[in-house]
Parts: structure tokens; sequence; C-alpha cells
């Protein structure tokens, strides 16, 4: 299967804050299901992480405009509920 193949078979949404969630939270605030897609769109091998948290510190968006995140949590509880899972 090629990689501009890769759909996801289903979604559901987030129940409560972790780790993958506040990744997931900064790709779709982005324009991108997850870090999946972003590889695809963008041709990357590697997305521009905090070395001492590991969340993403930095996406460029479709229209080539950049999110700068911080190092400590953005998604905050009352957003978790918004957050979209992904599975293939």
């Amino acid at each position: 299967m090629a990689s501009s193949d890769v759909k996801p078979k289903s979604v559901s949404r987030a129940k409560k804050w972790s780790e993958e969630i506040e990744n997931l939270y900064r790709f779709q605030q982005a324009g991108y299901r997850d870090e999946i897609e972003y590889k695809q769109v963008k041709q990357v091998s590697m997305v521009d992480r905090w070395p001492e948290t590991g969340y993403v510190k930095k996406l460029q968006r479709r229209d080539n405009t950049f999110y700068y995140y911080n190092k400590q949590r953005e998604c905050d509880d009352k957003e978790v509920h918004k957050v979209k899972i992904y599975a293939y």
C-alpha cells in the first residue's frame, strides 16, 4: 500500500487527557488528522518535538504558516472532547 493511500478506518472522540491526546490536539489545530497525515502532506520524516516532554514543538500548516507550541500542556480539559482519535 502506498503511503498516500493510508486512510483511517474509524474515528472516536477523546474522553480524558493524555500525552497522545496532547499531540493529536496540536496536529488538529494545525489542520491535520494526526502525525501520519502531516508526514504525508508535508513530505517530512520527523516532526519537531520538545526534548523534555516529547510534545510537538512546531508544525507547518497547509498554507505554509507555522504554529509554535509551548513545552507545557496546551490542551485544556474543556478542549479534550474536541480531539478526534483516528484508527487505521
